[in-house]
């Protein structure tokens, strides 16, 4: 969805086939560039939108067993309960305007600034399904001693207006849940670390809290918008699911890291649609004796995979080593060939000479097939 109306704005990161696009931006002006050209039908199925909690004012809390101040950023002060309303009801109008007339959004917040959008939803005509509780099973601490320890976000999910016919994939919920309805309290750790690979960012959530988002309110092929994509989990978890997605964050630093996820996501999808198979011989330096008929004593992959697949890609690698001496093997020669008469016969004198093994490598690339 890489508009015209959003040219001047500046695309960082673009995958036309998978429909990924990350925008750097103040979300106001996309958001605004994107209803200039679509106008008031809207383009996107559904929003996830993780805003500003408006908590780093000078408190502090446990990172890593210390004591740590809340400061995330500038983008995360407080300016006033009048003010951060308003900048609540601003960006929520404008993500009401880009939706589709069934469209759904999800925000997240903490009790800093989750009331102030269930009331500016309120006033705007959304129509509020669900306040969901995400339970976190290892929150950091209480340093004060004078709270309950906050252990839980709330997720608020509405639909565009009261007549939206909105979409919930009530049995693939009921079939997540072992069967039962799907209650509104979500038990989930808190982004693991090969989710912060390429950087992490303050308010990350996990893959997983967006995945079920995703799959409870939208189909494959859905367009997904996040206003602000911090480190870009949303993308990974519309990439994972095949929904085509647009994200915008002012960051460049998060951007970037959203950028890296985005690329290797994409990358780890094409691998889960293939399956490679490796199968490794060896010869001793008497199986190259010329003076016995060459045969090629290992058989080609006769073991079929146990998925529907077909083969796009076969190699077979002929690597010849010399190691006479065990710490001071190396490779002489390599050569691709079907058997391995052919190999012999394409090898140099002078790495004959010294070879004493041979190692025999078949690969496979099978595209799997759909199911």
């Amino acid at each position: 969805m890489k508009d015209a109306a959003l040219a001047p704005l500046n695309l960082v990161y673009g995958d036309d086939a998978h429909g990924i696009f990350l925008y750097q931006g103040d979300c106001l002006e996309v958001l605004d560039a994107i209803y200039a050209k679509h106008g008031d039908d809207g383009c996107f199925d559904m929003i996830f939108a993780d805003p500003p909690y408006f908590l780093s004012n000078g408190g502090i809390t446990c990172h890593a067993g210390r004591m740590v101040k809340v400061d995330k950023g500038d983008w995360d002060r407080s300016r006033g309960p009048e003010l951060n309303h308003e900048f609540n009801t601003e960006w929520l109008r404008r993500c009401q305007r880009v939706l589709k007339p069934n469209g759904t959004i999800w925000v997240t917040g903490t009790h800093h600034v989750i009331f102030s959008v269930g009331y500016a939803m309120q006033q705007l005509g959304f129509k509020i399904l669900n306040d969901i509780a995400w339970e976190k099973p290892n929150p950091p601490p209480n340093l004060s001693c004078r709270y309950f320890t906050h252990s839980t976000e709330t997720v608020l999910w509405a639909a565009k207006t009261e007549k939206s016919r909105h979409l919930f994939n009530y049995n693939l919920m009921r079939q997540l849940n072992k069967g039962k309805q799907m209650k509104t309290v979500w038990i989930m750790t808190s982004p693991k670390n090969g989710e912060k690979a390429f950087g992490k960012h303050p308010t990350q959530k996990p893959v997983a809290l967006v995945e079920r988002c995703l799959l409870a309110a939208t189909n494959e092929g859905d367009r997904v918008l996040d206003p602000f994509m911090g480190g870009g989990t949303t993308a990974v978890a519309c990439i994972r699911l095949h929904r085509f997605f647009v994200g915008v964050e002012l960051n460049l630093t998060y951007l970037l890291t959203a950028s890296k996820r985005a690329n290797r996501e994409i990358i780890e999808v094409w691998l889960r649609e293939f399956c490679v198979r490796v199968e490794v011989a060896v010869y001793n330096q008497n199986d190259l004796d010329l003076s016995v008929s060459l045969i090629d004593r290992s058989a080609p992959m006769s073991d079929k995979p146990e998925i529907q697949a077909e083969r796009i890609f076969h190699e077979t690698k002929f690597v010849f080593l010399s190691c006479a001496q065990v710490r001071a093997g190396s490779v002489v020669h390599t050569t691709v060939d079907s058997d391995i008469q052919s190999a012999w016969s394409h090898t140099p004198q002078s790495a004959k000479l010294i070879t004493t093994h041979v190692v025999r490598c078949e690969t496979e690339i099978l595209r799997v097939k759909s199911s």
